[in-house]
């Protein structure tokens, strides 16, 4: 291969017979008028903002488990969030960085380790939503039933995962090199003559094993999961488990399609570029072009955002993390204070006692009220002897202070005579006094 396709610059490697080409998916150095400022920021804003999300849901879930809500699936959830995080941080910087520059600049080890890296990251991640939707099923389909899981199963389960991933991507660091083109190095995928036939496959079972295969597999699971939560439950308990466990499948489903429709442009800059490489190296003639500039930018950024996403996916979608994010953020911005002990106001009484209406004052009302008398103070005696229900509710109403204002006004006018007739509560009263009179 004579000519890098779609590049800027010229490798010179046909007599060394090797298959050569600049992996744009992964880093692509863009001329000074070629969005060289614009990307990085974006790239930026990306990478802070990712990284904040990500380490809130982070601190949440370590959270849970501290609490003693661990579960396979807040594990799993932990671990997407980790991979995601790692690739903000540890790749995104030096993509901008590769952007940025006409050449390369970040050294041997950098071009070896960074486009393996960013590809074992994804993998991981695709292999958790796989196995996140098959405990999803398992969980729907009974999710009344007690599933203790011990740290140690959760760390096999996790552990499995990275190294399945690591090992399926090797061949990104094994044939990654610099070589000097015609701005300066490029960091580029040599594969040499012996490891032809390899590559040849390796290109096309990697799609199908780290994207096709993972996600069809978890999209297969959630369709049953999503058919289990649509059976309905006579019981409320029940009923109640399966609003918890249709929420669980959503959250969960919308994470496998976002990874699925963020990733799928990368998957088609990979193959075309691939394929491109591998008919050069042939010889024969390609009829496709090289993938446009647009398509591989957007591709990366796409590929990025996902690490966004998935953060902002969960702590909308879940309750649990909505309650734990506002929890923290109470923690975060406002100090512990007890709240204050009620001070005895000025007005308030020093003992419970319960209201008894006031005595009457004339001899001659108490002479034809006389068989009344007794009901008048029985409320008093059956206030202090009920100390059940009428003793809380003149609790409550002792502690407020608070004082009706009808029965005030009505003693304030019975007392004083300042009430009109027509409102006279007591008509009877002064008739017998004008009739002393």
């Amino acid at each position: 291969m004579d000519k890098l396709s779609g590049n800027n610059a010229t490798v010179v490697n046909s007599s060394l017979q090797k298959w050569s080409f600049n992996d744009r998916g992964s880093y692509q150095h863009l001329d000074p008028g070629e969005l060289r400022v614009l990307v990085p920021a974006i790239l930026g804003v990306i990478c802070v903002l990712g990284v904040a999300c990500n380490l809130t849901a982070m601190v949440i879930l370590f959270s849970s488990a501290h609490k003693g809500k661990l579960s396979l699936i807040n594990s799993l959830i932990f671990n997407l969030m980790f991979a995601d995080g790692l690739v903000l941080v540890f790749t995104v910087p030096f993509r901008a960085a590769s952007y940025s520059k006409a050449s390369w600049t970040l050294g041997w080890v950098v071009c070896k380790t960074a486009d393996w890296f960013l590809q074992s990251c994804m993998a991981a991640k695709s292999f958790t939503v796989a196995v996140m939707a098959k405990t999803c099923y398992r969980y729907v389909s009974n999710p009344t039933k007690q599933v203790s899981i011990h740290m140690g199963s959760i760390l096999v389960v996790l552990v499995f995962i990275w190294l399945s991933a690591c090992s399926v991507t090797i061949p990104h660091w094994l044939f990654a090199t610099l070589q000097r083109g015609m701005h300066g190095l490029l960091c580029v995928l040599v594969v040499p003559p012996q490891a032809r036939d390899f590559m040849s496959v390796y290109v096309k079972a990697y799609p199908l094993g780290v994207y096709c295969a993972p996600l069809s597999f978890a999209l297969m699971f959630f369709w049953k999961a999503y058919g289990q939560c649509q059976r309905r439950s006579s019981k409320t308990q029940n009923l109640r488990t399966q609003i918890r466990s249709r929420r669980l499948t959503l959250m969960l489903f919308s994470l496998t399609v976002a990874l699925a429709i963020l990733w799928l442009p990368q998957w088609v800059v990979w193959i075309w570029e691939r394929h491109l490489a591998e008919r050069e190296f042939e010889g024969a003639p390609s009829l496709l072009p090289s993938p446009p500039l647009l398509l591989t930018l957007s591709a990366q950024l796409l590929t990025f955002s996902l690490s966004l996403i998935n953060p902002l996916i969960v702590l909308s979608l879940s309750e649990e993390f909505r309650e734990g994010y506002r929890g923290l953020w109470r923690r975060l911005t406002l100090r512990k204070q007890l709240p204050p002990k009620p001070k005895p106001r000025p007005h308030n009484p020093t003992s419970l006692q319960s209201p008894c209406p006031r005595p009457e004052t004339s001899g001659q009302l108490r002479g034809e009220r006389s068989p009344r008398s007794t009901s008048s103070q029985d409320p008093c005696r059956e206030a202090r002897s009920e100390q059940g229900a009428g003793r809380e509710a003149d609790m409550g109403s002792l502690k407020d202070g608070i004082v009706l204002p009808d029965v005030e006004q009505f003693w304030h006018e019975r007392e004083t005579g300042a009430h009109l007739e027509e409102n006279d509560p007591v008509p009877w009263e002064h008739q017998e006094k004008e009739e002393k009179k």
